[in-house]
C-alpha cells in the first residue's frame, strides 16, 4: 500500500500553505505557530528548522516531541471527514492540525482552538 501524497510533502510546502489560509482572515503566522507549537511540542527553533529543512509531513509528526494529549478533544468535519471517528495514524494527526488552523481562520479565539475553558 502506497503512503498518502501529503505524508512526503516538505513540510515546509504545507505550513506557507497554512499561513497563507490564516492571512487571508487577517490572522497571523505567529497564531498558526502557537498552534502548531501547542500540538507538536516542537519550540520554535525546531519548528524553523522542519520548515527549511525539508522534513516530509510524515516525519514532523513521527518526531513531534510531545504530542498534546489535549488534541484528542478536537471534533468535527475535515476534508469531509469526522476526524474523532478516525482510527489514530499520522493522517489523523494531519486532521487536527489543519481543524485548528480551520478554526483560526474562521476567527476563533486560541484558548478555545486549545480546548481551554475561557
Amino acid at each position: 500500500m502506497t503512503k498518502p501524497k501529503i505524508y512526503t510533502i516538505a513540510f515546509g510546502k504545507v505550513y506557507d500553505l497554512l499561513i497563507k489560509k490564516v492571512e487571508k482572515k487577517h490572522r497571523s503566522k505567529e497564531e498558526v505557530d502557537k498552534i502548531i507549537k501547542w500540538m507538536t511540542g516542537y519550540s520554535q527553533s525546531e519548528l524553523n528548522d522542519k520548515v527549511e529543512d525539508g522534513t516530509d509531513y510524515e516525519t514532523f509528526i513521527n518526531e513531534a516531541p510531545n504530542l498534546n494529549p489535549d488534541r484528542t478533544k478536537i471534533t468535527g468535519m475535515i476534508c469531509g471527514v469526522r476526524v474523532e471517528d478516525m482510527d489514530a495514524s499520522i493522517m489523523k494527526e494531519i486532521r487536527y492540525l489543519d481543524k485548528m488552523v480551520d478554526e483560526l481562520a474562521k476567527g476563533q479565539v486560541l484558548e478555545k482552538i486549545f480546548r481551554q475553558k475561557l
